[in-house]
């Protein structure tokens, strides 16, 4: 009986204590990290959010609605007319978060934070690509880097003033991607055609112009070259009937001269051993050395 009555005890301590957590547990509120909690109590808006943490105690009747006030990217496209009323297609992304304190008034107002960015987020930006778009004149003018600044920090501060008051805080607007009419791209395309083609007619001419110039620059050299080839042989020739000048003087004012000469002639002869026999004229007041006329054995046959 007794071990019943702990049995039947056990069991009723063990409910109870599961109901008293279960309880308890709604008197708990755990936000997760980045998120804001906004509760309504009978469908109306608590007018204080919950931050990220644990909030104890809390009214067990409350329904929450969670914002995520984390950092996001807004991708969008739209067809942007300039002023040459041409259509010019833009890839934005539009970086932004919900503004925690301000989460109870966007759900009054507004709803949760996908209807906060339909609502107010989208309509503005396309409306401000449209009237930043009538400001280019040309649509490619999208190109140029000036454009995409001035288009970027106008779509930033629009954004910004607009949406801040609504609970959005916006942190930059980024273009991603231009496309411009197909026509415009063809014609670009070809310009660029063009000008390539420009740039190699200017690069082989400016080969050409370096190859005359070389050529130029070897001819001079080469005149120069020649020029001072004539130069030396002039110099030679004039050396050499210098020369001959002086011995023809000498000859004249000194008969003596050629008789040194021989002699001098001979003595070098002498010193070949194929040496056999000279002949001088001896007759001659100046006798030369005549040939030479090899073995004398020979000439006696």
């Amino acid at each position: 009986m007794a071990s019943g009555n702990a049995q039947r005890n056990l069991v009723v301590y063990t409910v109870g204590a599961v109901i008293v957590v279960l309880i308890g547990m709604q008197f708990i509120k755990t936000v997760p990290p980045g998120r804001v909690g906004v509760a309504t109590l009978f469908g109306n808006v608590v007018t204080d959010g919950f931050e990220q943490g644990l909030h104890v105690p809390v009214n067990p009747l409350y329904r929450w609605t969670t914002y995520d006030a984390r950092e996001k990217t807004h991708l969008e496209t739209a067809n942007v007319p300039s002023q040459d009323q041409l259509q010019t297609k833009l890839d934005v992304s539009v970086q932004y978060r919900i503004d925690g304190s301000m989460a109870p008034e966007i759900l009054e107002q507004t709803g949760d934070e996908v209807a906060a960015v339909r609502v107010h987020l989208i309509p503005k930006l396309r409306s401000l690509l449209r009237e930043q778009g009538k400001s280019i004149k040309r649509a490619e003018d999208f190109f140029k880097e000036e454009t995409q600044e001035i288009l970027q920090t106008a779509l930033t501060a629009g954004l910004k003033d607009y949406l801040a008051p609504k609970g959005i805080i916006v942190s930059a607007v980024l273009i991603r991607d231009i496309t411009l009419p197909p026509f415009i791209v063809a014609a670009i395309e070809q310009k660029k055609e063009r000008e390539q083609a420009v740039e190699r007619e200017r690069a082989e001419l400016e080969r050409v112009r370096t190859e005359l110039q070389q050529g130029v620059a070897r001819a001079e050299a080469g005149r120069e070259a020649a020029t001072q080839e004539a130069e030396r042989k002039k110099i030679l020739a004039d050396a050499q009937a210098y020369e001959i000048t002086k011995i023809n003087n000498a000859i004249a004012s000194n008969p003596a001269y050629i008789q040194l000469q021989s002699l001098e002639a001979l003595k070098a002869i002498s010193k070949d051993p194929a040496s056999k026999l000279y002949f001088m004229d001896g007759s001659s007041p100046q006798p030369l050395p005549l040939m030479h006329l090899g073995d004398a054995s020979v000439l006696q046959r």
